[in-house]
């Protein structure tokens, strides 16, 4: 039998409902009013969007990122907070009128990755990251997500008289992890109260992904996957490379685990039940060419959409590192952090916001496929109602086969995409206040 969760990726296609009429999302003058706002502040956003570009810092060390961020809310006359998990930075609207609380969440930190786009404002910062040096870029569009909810901010700090009610603008820290030895992102900020005062009714935040530039998707019920981190210690004994049989030699070893731990997904895993997929992205050990080393390091992650599944898969995983390492006549420790929750949208919410984002975009896919990419929003849609949907930025004129994903170093954004994200952000704040 199906758990709650697989079930969910089988809930029916969003049917959008009609638009009201009025300031509801089918248009009106309010709407007129956050169209014309989010056009007058777009110079803002990408001047904002190139100078963090230029500018990207780790998880938990965006201090340059928070003091801009704070600053506008501030000239805004917005009640702001600071140092919340950290870096983490909270601005509060307050409305002229009584009425519900909605949050709406950008994260703002950047990636070990060396850019090479190419572009005037490209990154040439370099930082430490788990005790080396790196390049830091923001290959996963966080500087996207910080400037459109700067100039969503904006946007509704303009209509602050006519909102029956409050929004609450939450720039997270350290959605991509938290440096080794610390806590960091949306698990931390709920645990300091972004949700708490005021109390938050529902929440909504956006991803940029590199399809059709403006488009935008969502999704009603699971849509991104949970995500657990994987850590595998394969013990050898070192000697000689060239007297292999003194030792035990954990890269061959490590080397079979990487390939049996592929077989729990493409053997031994129902994926007609629910996607999953294992991937090892670090495989450390040795540094020299004729030792052979002590031990060797996989780590990686897991990603699912079925509790039950996932339960299994951990299992699996360690049975096959051990097994491996035992008949090698060596032991592998296995470390399985559990991480991100499922992103799970409510359905209910999820149709009542359709309208708005359908207003503001020419592409509006109601119902796409699910993702094995794993989101931390997933850990606010824990403690209250929320939806997150997804913006397209591929480069405008690139062949499909072209366009880079998110995180590859050649990662690029569609500027012009920015402002359907600031109107879609003020929009469906504005209408679920007034729903």
């Amino acid at each position: 039998m199906k758990t709650a969760i697989a079930a969910a990726l089988m809930v029916p296609a969003l049917s959008v409902p009609q638009p009201a009429a009025g300031n509801g999302p089918a248009g009106g003058p309010l709407h007129d009013r956050i169209d014309r706002a989010a056009s007058e502040v777009m110079s803002k956003v990408i001047g904002w969007r190139r100078d963090l570009h230029r500018h990207p810092e780790l998880g938990n060390r965006e201090v340059r990122t928070a003091g801009i961020v704070a600053e506008h809310l501030r000239q805004l006359g917005l009640e702001v907070r600071t140092g919340i998990a950290r870096t983490g930075v909270v601005g509060v609207l307050r409305g002229g009128k009584p009425g519900k609380v909605v949050a709406l969440r950008a994260d703002m930190d950047a990636l070990p990755v060396t850019e090479e786009t190419g572009l005037p404002f490209a990154s040439t910062e370099r930082a430490e990251y788990d005790g080396r040096e790196v390049g830091v870029m923001h290959a996963c569009g966080h500087d996207a997500h910080t400037s459109m909810l700067m100039g969503a901010a904006e946007v509704l700090a303009g209509l602050r008289d006519e909102l029956p009610g409050t929004v609450v603008f939450i720039f997270q820290p350290a959605e991509e992890g938290a440096p080794s030895g610390e806590d960091g992102g949306a698990a931390v900020m709920i645990a300091e109260g972004v949700l708490d005062d005021p109390k938050v009714d529902a929440i909504f935040g956006l991803h940029v992904f590199p399809f059709e530039a403006g488009a935008i998707q969502v999704r009603p019920g699971g849509f991104m996957a949970g995500g657990d981190t994987l850590d595998i210690r394969v013990k050898g004994r070192q000697t000689h490379g060239a007297l292999p049989w003194q030792g035990v030699d954990p890269i061959v070893v490590a080397s079979q685990v990487v390939l049996g731990l592929q077989t729990i997904i493409s053997r031994q895993s129902d994926l007609t039940s629910a996607p999953a997929v294992i991937t090892l992205g670090i495989f450390q050990a040795g540094n020299r060419s004729n030792i052979i080393p002590d031990e060797a390091r996989l780590v990686g992650t897991i990603r699912t959409f079925d509790q039950e599944m996932r339960r299994e898969i951990h299992e699996r995983v360690k049975r096959t590192a051990s097994g491996i390492a035992e008949a090698a006549g060596t032991t592998a420790e296995v470390t399985i952090t559990p991480g991100n929750p499922i992103t799970y949208n409510d359905p209910t919410l999820t149709a009542q916001i359709a309208p708005s984002l359908a207003r503001v975009t020419t592409s509006f896919l109601p119902s796409p496929p699910v993702t094995t990419t794993s989101e931390d929003f997933s850990e606010y849609q824990q403690r209250v109602h929320g939806v997150f949907f997804f913006l397209g930025v591929a480069p405008k004129g690139l062949e499909p086969a072209k366009v880079e994903p998110n995180h590859s170093p050649r990662f690029m954004v569609e500027e012009g995409a920015l402002a359907t994200g600031v109107r879609a952000l003020a929009s469906v704040a504005a209408d679920y206040l007034h729903q």
